[in-house]
């Protein structure tokens, strides 16, 4: 993107703390699904980050498939999953959580020490001026076809897996013939849901 240093620096630091703050949020809150809401805005944050650096179609991938397949699974995941009985906190959760929190700032000094450690190179290039996008269609379907589509084929084959496994089917309790018109079908792992009744025999 050709903006000026001042934009850039501004929008960096914007694209940062709203990544800081969502990770953190990710991390304290206690509610899952805030958490998971809070990690879409991590991965959009990231995109942005790719945006400033020319990236564009490694920003589209990161919305594309982090916000809106990944993220998204697992909300559907947190919403759907039974909830059996309530969390109770264990014995020993103050001593993890203080465990945890010198792990974190130990890692936190640690690559603070790095980035303020590295001679970094300020590259005053200017901006490429040819898509990114048509340049790597171009290298898909011309120098990699074959292993694009080999991914294509590797993915097709776990989608179709995922749908094989997650499938339920309707399991009819044992009933005699009398019965057939009240038609309660159940699912194993759920609990007895009533389904309208079909055609009658």
């Amino acid at each position: 993107m050709n903006l000026a240093e001042g934009v850039q620096s501004v929008s960096f630091g914007i694209l940062g703390v709203m990544m800081i703050g969502a990770a953190l949020g990710v991390v304290l809150f206690s509610n899952i699904v805030y958490s998971a809401f809070l990690l879409g805005g991590v991965f959009i944050s990231m995109a942005g980050l790719y945006l400033l650096l020319n990236g564009d179609f490694v920003a589209a991938a990161q919305i594309l498939i982090y916000v809106g397949a990944i993220n998204v699974l697992i909300l559907f995941a947190i919403m759907l999953v039974n909830k059996r009985q309530d969390f109770y906190p264990l014995p020993s959760a103050g001593l993890r959580k203080i465990i945890t929190g010198v792990v974190s700032l130990g890692l936190f000094a640690l690559l603070s020490t790095m980035v303020l450690a590295t001679p970094w190179a300020y590259s005053s290039a200017p901006a490429p001026t040819e898509n990114s996008i048509v340049v790597i269609g171009q290298h898909f379907f011309t120098d990699f076809l074959l292993p694009f589509e080999l991914a294509s084929v590797l993915l097709l084959m776990a989608m179709v897996g995922a749908i094989i496994l997650a499938r339920r089917e309707y399991l009819p309790d044992e009933v005699t013939p009398s019965e057939l018109p009240q038609t309660i079908l159940t699912l194993p792992e759920r609990p007895r849901e009533l389904v309208s009744s079909g055609t009658e025999d």
